[in-house]
């Protein structure tokens, strides 16, 4: 296959662009094998990691599938619904009325070429790095999934869920039935500030607390209030991509802070001053597992003070922790009120339970309650009124408590065979909270992971490589695993056929 990049953009896109155009006019038929990605590589002259990565692409999108053993072939039936073909025009009649009309048959059936924002133009470039801009499951499901942020559904309290959304949709009143405030229904934004003071320590009243559709909105809401383009906005390296996607979006400069044993580096936070914003996870830094402890988080807020920075605090799982008693949180211990704190019940409950929230600093509720207002007009009601029941009822602490012992035991059943399979062949981080761990695998070089993860998913076991969460992918491989969905002999099951397909890694 002769394949001419364009020239634009990184390597990879222009692979994934090359290839794609093949299958799509046709030069490339279904069914048809692609040439090995290591032949690729060699003749354009790139590395294979780059090939590798547009093939990856290439089978996400369902222009091509993998076949362990096998080798890449284009799909049977491509993901593109039409393919574009040149329209017929066939002119006016001189001298008739046609002179003056155009009939169905002389429209273009080109689709226009519509121009596209900076900030779209950003994200098509980043979309690839962050694999997925969804986390909706697939049609068919692993055997054992390793899905990050998936809870078990079986052990959630559906009956009582039910039970209160049912009563408050037979006692909806008019005013019930339309929108909502903006800031979210003050029943939730009450029981929401009583609970986040008393399990996590914060520091707020209702009018500070406002309603989400998740942390997602809350990024963006934050950037809204805060943020102009060019602004610099430090995040940490590795990091969640739902911070970096619409920061970067919008045009701001990401400085990436390196993150050790203990989260965030300070001392390497202050050498990049000045910076506008800080994102951090000190409670279970994503994706690596650190806790930040005490002492760093009174550095943090002494360093932000001194460069006037604000700090956005996603506490996204640290009601999940096995080891010691929480650490105050980092608004908690805010005397300047320049920490703005987000979390969600999408780990707490269920994902679809599109519920956030966002305490934002006194001096802010007023930016905040517009920028809210402007995004949307007012999340469900019915279902925060009902969460609102769910809080104030004491329903989700008591749920918390049996949550956390099941996850204790399935972390704790994963831990024993991630060592019974791998031994010395694997390191295991971020044990300590949450409902993931990290596992890295000794001497396998990062660029191996994608070919694992295949590996195992044709044997019926999803893991997920963690170079997707770093600026420049690990040199070792590594691999997110969450575990508070699957069962416990599902576990032991997963992490052995794991262990087989990465044993076989470069071999």
């Amino acid at each position: 296959m002769l394949m001419e990049l364009d020239g634009t953009g990184p390597l990879y896109r222009q692979v994934y662009r090359c290839v794609r155009r093949a299958i799509l006019n046709g030069t490339l038929q279904p069914g048809a094998r692609l040439p090995a990605t290591r032949a690729v590589a060699g003749d354009i002259g790139v590395s294979r990691n780059t090939v590798l990565l547009a093939f990856e692409q290439l089978t996400v999108e369902g222009y091509v599938t993998a076949t362990t053993g096998s080798g890449t072939y284009v799909a049977d039936t491509l993901p593109d619904a039409t393919i574009a073909v040149g329209g017929s025009h066939n002119g006016a009649r001189a001298g008739s009325a046609a002179d003056t009309q155009v009939g169905a048959d002389d429209l273009s059936t080109e689709p226009a070429e519509l121009r596209v924002s900076a900030a779209a133009r950003r994200l098509e470039d980043l979309a690839p790095r962050a694999e997925r801009l969804s986390w909706a499951l697939g049609s068919r499901a692993p055997i054992c999934d390793f899905r990050y942020g998936t809870p078990a559904f079986d052990e959630v309290p559906m009956e009582t869920w039910s039970r209160l959304v049912g009563r408050r949709m037979r006692a909806a009143s008019l005013a019930r039935l339309t929108y909502s405030p903006p800031g979210g229904v003050p029943e939730l934004r009450s029981a929401l500030s009583a609970y986040l003071r008393r399990s996590r320590g914060v520091r707020c009243d209702p009018d500070q607390v406002f309603v989400t559709r998740g942390t997602q909105q809350a990024v963006n809401l934050v950037a809204d209030v805060l943020l102009d383009p060019a602004d610099r906005v430090a995040i940490e390296e590795p990091h969640y991509f739902g911070f970096e996607l619409p920061l970067s979006a919008r045009g701001t400069e990401l400085v990436r802070i390196p993150t050790d044993e203990s989260g965030l580096m300070v001392e390497a936070l202050e050498s990049v001053d000045p910076v506008r914003l800080i994102c951090v996870t000190p409670s279970h830094q994503f994706p690596s597992g650190s806790l930040m402890p005490l002492s760093r988080r009174l550095e943090l807020l002494s360093a932000a003070d001194r460069m006037n920075a604000a700090i956005l605090e996603d506490d996204y799982d640290s009601e999940f922790r096995y080891d010691g008693r929480p650490v105050e949180c980092l608004q908690g211990l805010d005397r300047t009120s320049r920490v703005i704190y987000a979390g969600s019940a999408s780990k707490l409950m269920f994902p679809s339970m599109r519920i956030g929230w966002l305490v934002a600093p006194p001096q802010l509720k007023d930016a905040f309650t517009r920028a809210i207002a402007v995004a949307d007009t007012g999340s469900a009601t019915i279902e925060q009124l009902a969460f609102a029941d769910f809080v104030a009822g004491g329903h989700l602490e008591r749920h918390l408590r049996r949550t956390r012992v099941k996850n204790a035991e399935r972390r704790d059943a994963l831990l024993g065979a991630v060592e019974r399979y791998f031994g010395p062949r694997a390191r295991v981080s971020g044990a300590e909270a949450g409902v993931h761990v990290i596992v890295w695998l000794e001497g396998v070089a990062g660029a191996y992971a994608p070919a694992i993860r295949t590996a195992c998913r044709a044997r019926g076991v999803a893991v997920y490589p963690i170079g997707a969460y770093f600026d420049k992918r690990p040199d070792t491989a590594g691999f997110l695993l969450g575990y508070a969905s699957p069962r416990t002999d599902e576990i032991d099951e997963g992490i052995r056929v794991f262990a087989e397909e990465a044993a076989q890694a470069g071999s």
